[in-house]
């Protein structure tokens, strides 16, 4: 029996990756979801996809870097569905480079999406969930956030603020029965990665169904459990020793 039917989850960066992978994971456990991107026409195309797999989908173009963006995307989401469960923020920005010649630009871009989002998404939906009694928040992170590589500072910086957020929503959310989990995948064969000709992306890989599994299992625990974090990535994929 599907274990989410009767809930609304939401999650950023939903048109495309792991995003829609997650998306798809929680619809096939009967919930309602809120699809937000700022790529409208890929948006378009997924939520028609699921649609026609008879979910209830809820497109909304929005940048989450945005307060004001942010707010109405909640206050949408509220006024269609009337409440929200689920919270995945998926949406992210990779760039990088050696620190000495990395841009202000290019270290506040990554920030912005990675962090400030998230926070502004959480923010949102921490006030939602406390008056309905309970939710849940899925960041995703990276294996970034523990084993770093060269060239990845803004990423990684991001990354390891997530698993800090992470833990302080954690925190402030457990009198009011909002859990907040962080899930941090290694290699997978997202859509970017798929021709991209880089060294990196010739090593092992899962697919975005496989790290989707975990992210589905975070959200359909009973209330009064939470994983709080968990490390997915494809076994023969360099890590433990990784530098």
């Amino acid at each position: 029996m599907a274990k989410l039917v009767g809930k609304v989850a939401l999650v950023t960066g939903g048109n495309r990756g792991i995003g829609k992978g997650i998306a798809l994971g929680l619809g096939l456990e009967g919930a309602a979801l809120v699809l937000v991107a700022r790529g409208a026409e890929e948006l378009e195309k997924t939520r028609a996809e699921l649609v026609a797999r008879c979910f209830q989908v809820l497109p909304l173009v929005a940048d989450i870097t945005q307060e004001a963006q942010v707010r109405e995307v909640f206050a949408k989401t509220v006024e269609r569905f009337g409440r929200l469960d689920i919270l995945v923020n998926n949406a992210g920005a990779f760039d990088g480079g050696p620190i000495d010649e990395l841009t202000l630009e290019t270290w506040d871009k990554v920030m912005a999406v990675n962090l400030r989002g998230p926070f502004l998404c959480t923010r949102e939906a921490f006030r939602l969930m406390k008056k309905q009694g309970g939710g849940r928040i899925i960041n995703i992170g990276s294996i970034s956030a523990q084993r770093v590589r060269p060239g990845s500072a803004p990423y990684s910086v991001s990354k390891h603020g997530i698993w800090g957020l992470t833990q302080v929503t954690a925190l402030e959310g457990r009198d009011f029965g909002i859990t907040c989990s962080c899930l941090h995948p290694g290699n997978t064969l997202v859509e970017r990665r798929q021709h991209s000709g880089k060294n990196e992306d010739d090593e092992p890989m899962m697919t975005v169904e496989e790290l989707a599994q975990t992210a589905v299992l975070m959200a359909t625990l009973p209330p009064h459990v939470n994983m709080l974090e968990a490390i997915v990535l494809p076994a023969g994929q360099m890590y433990v020793g990784r530098g």
